[in-house]
């Protein structure tokens, strides 16, 4: 046996999520991150890849994933775990893929609102979207009327089409290895043009997982705005947060949860979804409320507030003209267009999945490697360390990775208008329901 509770690669993993995103910073009320499933280090068992997998759900599906893919960590988004277990049974899904894992070495970190609430995660990521991001070098201010471009996208019932350069970005992952230009819930960015019409499909589909990754034609430039915390996190704990970390760049003014962005100049909502649409690699749709009686291309927006996920409670205080997160309940949305605001929901978890392939995944890796030197080195000058040990710490390799089989549990059927097959109901005089036929054409 290893005199090792856990790997020291898993050492050098929680370590580093934890100067990234402090788990101080999490909202203590209801959360429950950090290291929820430590796995046991045995040496005389073959050992794990140095690879982490980053997921926002850890499901039976990602597990078998980092299982096959012999990953050592699992970096899932939200808790494996929320309430108190009382027993451990494999009747239950997630406790049996926590077996299944514990039994296979893998360890799972879950860091779910620290990730939210730090200076440069989903919140402001969720703005980086809307607004561009604000540390680009010498940014280019937008602050020009919305003028249709052939980028745009429009709510014209016409078959006008608009050319969509081709990407070099890698392919969006799906579940099941299919290919993505097939999915009716993306558009195609392999193909030379993208239709913006209503989709001419002679049956029904639905759409495939994927992840948001910005299509190559995504809004570069920066429209000019301020931008602040909607719900700041208490002082005590970010003067902790700064302790951990060693460092002073955590304050009342850039870490909490949600954001509010104030325009310098009011902005098209059109412009807006298009910014959206391109940053989330250029979806079939997303929903989207207005008031009602309102124009969609009439609409402007000088703020918006923004939250990753269930974002409800954190904007419901606000009086942005636009808000913007995962998802709403029915009477927090109609709440907002009652009093003249907008909302853009993405699903839940798509307003999450983005930021783990746009920022997170080269963050995490760059971290582990500098830690990862920092314990070999201090490790290998240790004795009595076993053959399997000090093989392990000649291992300088480190990766990153993304789950291929995360997904939304919400996809997109894409419908038309043929008719509705079924059989013919004969109705009589006793109550029985009239003959109802198919419709026609």
């Amino acid at each position: 046996m290893s005199t090792y509770s856990v790997s020291p690669f898993t050492t050098a993993v929680v370590s580093s999520m934890r100067r990234l995103y402090p788990e101080l910073l999490a909202d203590q009320s209801f959360d429950n991150t950090g290291l929820l499933l430590e796995a046991p280090f045995i040496s005389s068992r073959p050992r794990n890849r140095n690879t982490v997998l980053l997921t926002v759900d850890l499901t039976r599906a990602v597990a078998e994933e980092a299982i096959e893919n012999k990953h050592s960590v699992v970096v899932a988004y939200h808790p494996i775990i929320f309430r108190s277990l009382k027993h451990i049974t494999s009747n239950d899904p997630q406790q049996l893929s926590m077996t299944l894992l514990l039994a296979h070495g893998i360890s799972v970190y879950c860091p779910h609102t620290a990730v939210d609430t730090v200076p440069g995660g989903m919140a402001d990521w969720l703005c980086d979207v809307v607004t561009g991001k604000l540390e680009d070098p010498e940014p280019k201010a937008h602050n020009a009327e919305f003028v249709a471009s052939e980028t745009e996208v429009t709510t014209s019932e016409s078959n006008s089409e608009a050319p969509s350069k081709p990407s070099t970005r890698p392919t969006t992952p799906s579940a099941g290895g299919h290919n993505n230009d097939e999915d009716p819930f993306t558009t195609p960015r392999a193909k030379a043009k993208m239709k913006l019409a209503r989709p001419d499909h002679t049956r029904r589909k639905y759409s495939k997982p994927g992840f948001p990754v910005p299509t190559d034609i995504f809004h570069p430039d920066v429209i000019s705005h301020r931008r602040t915390v909607i719900s700041p996190s208490p002082e005590y704990l970010i003067d902790a947060a700064n302790q951990l970390t060693g460092s002073e760049k955590y304050t009342t003014s850039n870490t909490g949860a949600g954001r509010l962005i104030k325009f310098d100049k009011p902005q098209p909502l059109t412009l807006l979804i298009t910014r959206i649409a391109h940053a989330i690699g250029l979806p079939k749709g997303f929903a989207v409320a207005i008031p009602q009686g309102a124009n969609l291309e009439e609409v402007t927006v000088s703020s918006v507030a923004t939250c990753p996920g269930s974002g409800g409670s954190i904007v419901r205080g606000t009086k942005a003209d636009l808000i913007f997160t995962g998802e709403l309940s029915h009477h927090e949305a109609l709440g907002v267009i009652e009093r003249g605001g907008c909302v853009i929901t993405l699903f839940h978890s798509n307003s999450e999945r983005g930021y783990l392939w746009n920022i997170l995944r080269d963050r995490l890796e760059k971290e582990v490697e500098k830690d990862w030197k920092k314990v070999r080195g201090k490790e290998s000058g240790k004795k009595g360390l076993s053959e399997e040990v000090k093989e392990m710490l000649k291992d300088e390799s480190v990766e990153v990775v993304i789950s291929e089989r995360d997904r939304d549990p919400y996809g997109i059927v894409v419908l038309d208008e043929t008719a509705v097959e079924g059989q013919k109901i004969n109705g009589n005089a006793d109550g029985v329901a009239p003959s109802i036929e198919p419709p026609q054409g």
